[in-house]
């Protein structure tokens, strides 16, 4: 086996890489590509485009679609759900750095 068989590509391991066309991923959400469309209308993801302009979705994104179609299977009109998953993302990313700043205000030796 290659060196390139046992390692693989880098973007196997990467959230934004866009490896799923609007087919797949609307298979793999069990949702209608009409539903990824409209949340891109709302703004929550922008996939990638082709060469050819086919809309390209990464494995992030695509959590944030099922996210947004259990809140819709719930009942949350997808405006507002949208509205929570964009919120919910932004308060997971503000309490990753602040741990972050946690963490090197601890390693740095006390002052005084």
């Amino acid at each position: 086996m290659s060196s390139a068989q046992t390692t693989g590509p880098a973007h196997f391991d990467d959230d934004d890489y866009p490896a799923y066309t609007m087919g797949r991923a609307a298979e793999m959400l069990g949702t209608t590509p009409g539903f990824l469309r409209s949340l891109d209308e709302a703004k929550l993801i922008t996939p990638q485009r082709s060469e050819g302009g086919h809309r390209r979705y990464s494995r992030y994104q695509l959590r944030l679609a099922a996210r947004a179609r259990e809140l819709v299977d719930q009942g949350t009109a997808l405006e507002a759900a949208c509205r929570i998953i964009i919120l919910e993302d932004q308060l997971a990313e503000a309490l990753r750095i602040n741990e972050e700043m946690r963490e090197r205000r601890e390693e740095q030796p006390p002052v005084g």
